[in-house]
């Protein structure tokens, strides 16, 4: 596997920290909290396969973005690493933690989208068939402000600036595959997966959103004992950009 696209923040020679984004992101979104609540750590945030500028060729399933993400800590000679994933990246970080558990210090998981029910996945699914494209960029910052009314102005103008591209009919487009989108779908809808037992995770459940399920949290006790922690953020799927601040705030003091 071609070592993905990626962006670094933080301090070059810090810990190292691998943070996976959701699908339709990006690496980027990253960036705000990785400078104002990670900037001593070394935060590697590498665009998925499919997304970004990474390669949208296929495979997109998680064993594909696994060798991916191995690829790059080769690339960059990072043996172990902590992981951060939100939602399908939280996914991501736990196949990840039980491929190669020699490379994974801890885990934060972000509202981590695993074991969702297969109805909404398969909804989802189909409205990604139907691309979304905007006839301009001021189109584009109206939809992500629909989209995430809790987001800062900032947030969504540094969405637009980076994650939409022109196409070759006028038009412009989020950097996504809409097929990797959709294979991710099926992968979430998979069945749960908890971290693996001995590793130090924090788990971090958006209170408005609903994607972590009571029986998740449950299950992932049952298998951790005093190696998880649970803690909420009073905000929608989207935490680190709605409560960027709080959601830092947790990450480092887990970290530290």
């Amino acid at each position: 596997m071609t070592a993905p696209y990626a962006n670094h923040y933080g301090a070059a020679e810090g810990p190292a920290l691998l943070a996976l984004h959701g699908i339709k992101g990006h690496g980027a979104r990253w960036r705000h909290i990785a400078e104002t609540s990670l900037y001593d750590f070394s935060v590697i945030a590498p665009d998925l396969r499919g997304h970004g500028r990474s390669d949208h060729a296929p495979p997109w399933n998680t064993e594909a973005h696994v060798a991916d993400m191995l690829a790059l800590l080769d690339a960059r000679r990072m043996h172990r690493v902590d992981l951060l994933g939100h939602s399908y990246g939280g996914l991501i970080a736990l196949r990840l933690a039980h491929e190669a558990p020699e490379r994974v210090g801890r885990i934060v998981l972000l509202d981590p989208s695993v074991g969702l029910p297969a109805g909404d996945m398969h909804d989802q699914a189909r409205r990604t068939l139907n691309t979304c494209s905007f006839t301009d960029p001021e189109q584009a910052c109206a939809e992500r402000r629909s989209a995430w009314p809790a987001a800062s102005a900032a947030a969504v103008e540094e969405e637009v600036a980076e994650h939409l591209a022109p196409r070759s009919d006028g038009r412009w487009q989020w950097r996504i595959e809409p097929a990797a989108v959709v294979t991710a779908c099926s992968e979430m809808a998979g069945p749960p997966i908890t971290p693996p037992a001995t590793v130090p995770t924090l788990l971090v459940i958006a209170r408005r959103s609903g994607f972590v399920s009571p029986e998740y949290v449950r299950a992932c006790r049952a298998a951790m004992g005093e190696h998880l922690t649970v803690s909420e953020v009073d905000a929608g799927h989207m935490l680190y950009l709605e409560r960027p601040e709080e959601t830092g705030e947790l990450i480092r003091r887990f970290l530290a």
